[in-house]
């Protein structure tokens, strides 16, 4: 354990940041797996309304620095591909 204060502090703000980053990454992979086991049963209607909300997660997660822009942009391309394969 530090003793500076200002060390202690940057102790507890890593930790603060530690958990909303798990909790952040958590939410992404969750609503990942949700959209690819509805792509993957068929299930169209469900794959749309899901659709915008691993978009939506996607960009939130590479402007908080879960993932790198490039990841991203390759991820909802390829999230996009599976909801077209599945539409035809």
């Amino acid at each position: 354990m530090p003793n500076i204060k200002s060390a202690k502090k940057r102790v507890l703000v890593s930790e603060k940041k530690t958990l909303e980053n798990k909790m952040l990454k958590s939410a992404f992979k969750t609503v990942v797996k949700k959209y690819e086991t509805a792509v993957e049963t068929g299930n169209v209607e469900a794959a749309k309304s899901l659709y915008a909300e691993v978009i939506k997660t996607t960009d939130k997660a590479a402007a908080k620095g879960i993932l790198h822009k490039n990841n991203a942009a390759r991820k909802k391309s390829r999230f996009t591909l599976m909801l077209k394969k599945l539409a035809a």
